[in-house]
């Protein structure tokens, strides 16, 4: 069967539909209530949330600022995925994967001697259903809206417990500038300089 001359623009697809339902997203995650970190009350589900810090650590000032009358400038953006969503083979709602991601990162701020889980707040979108295949879209679109700064210039408040027989590694940024969660003090590579993550803090803010 012949084909036709090569043109790019025949694979291009776009939908003007799609990213209205990215933005309304967006405006919906804005508009919704806010809470401590952790929320209050065990709820089920997965989808994407904000972190917002309104403390009083010196280098995060300018963020701290900008929320002082609303919270309007994440300092961390992220998701939560049911198991198996990566191979298409998830197991439903009735999972506390949200949930349970805002409560981890609640713990490890507990843990580290320099922030207090107090000045921080959040934000959550659940989405269930056909509304998951959203959570990583609507990820990229809030990074790329807010620039998060532990998303974008600061690297490491996400990282997990590598496990036993792997702590060779080197702290991440985010834990050289606030050491203190218990894993990532058992890593023995070289940690990256202080004095550099927070120039570059002061160069992104």
């Amino acid at each position: 069967m012949p084909s036709r001359p090569f043109n790019r623009e025949d694979h291009v697809f776009h939908s003007t539909a799609f990213a209205e339902t990215i933005r309304e997203a967006l405006d919906f995650l804005a508009d919704s209530p806010t809470h401590a970190l952790p929320p209050p009350a065990m709820f089920y589900g997965t989808g994407v949330y904000a972190l917002y810090y309104m403390g009083n650590f010196p280098h995060y000032r300018p963020i701290a600022e900008a929320n002082r009358m609303k919270l309007t400038q994440p300092i961390y953006v992220g998701k939560a995925v049911p198991p198996g969503w990566r191979l298409g083979r998830t197991t439903g709602v009735s999972l506390r994967a949200l949930f349970g991601r805002l409560r981890e990162h609640a713990r490890s701020i507990e843990q580290v001697k320099n922030l207090a889980v107090n000045d921080f707040s959040c934000r959550f979108m659940i989405l269930d259903g056909e509304e998951s295949n959203l959570i990583s879209t609507v990820e990229a679109a809030l990074i790329r809206a807010y620039l998060p700064l532990w998303n974008t210039a600061v690297d490491g408040f996400g990282n997990h417990d590598p496990g036993s027989g792997r702590y060779d590694q080197a702290p991440s940024e985010w834990d050289t500038l606030h050491p203190g969660r218990s894993w990532a003090m058992k890593l023995r590579g070289r940690a990256p300089s202080y004095e550099n993550i927070v120039a570059k803090i002061a160069r992104t803010l």
